[in-house]
């Protein structure tokens, strides 16, 4: 699986890291609760500790590599309104 986030990158995600990529549903969550609330230091928090995450799990591919993204993430300093038009039902991680 291919991850962009916005502003950063590409990183590919082994089928193997898939499992732990759908463990981030809590964070997931947590975030969409935060932009509900208005909660600016929260989304930020929660934010950072998702795109880590996803850092972790991920092995970043090359600058000159433009692979199609599966699933696109916004960027560290996104706004909450930025993050709001990447939002599906699902979240930012459908199917976690």
């Amino acid at each position: 699986m291919i991850v962009r986030i916005m502003g950063e990158g590409q990183v590919t995600l082994a089928e193997s890291r898939l499992a732990e990529l759908n463990e981030l549903d809590e964070l997931d969550e947590e975030l969409l609760a935060e932009m509900d609330k208005g909660d600016g230091p929260g989304f930020r928090a929660t934010l950072q500790a998702l795109l880590a995450k996803v850092h972790e799990l991920g092995e970043p591919l090359p600058d000159d590599s433009l692979e199609p993204s599966d699933l696109i993430l916004p960027s560290p300093d996104a706004t909450l309104e930025e993050v709001r038009g990447l939002l599906t039902d699902e979240g930012l991680i459908p199917g976690t």
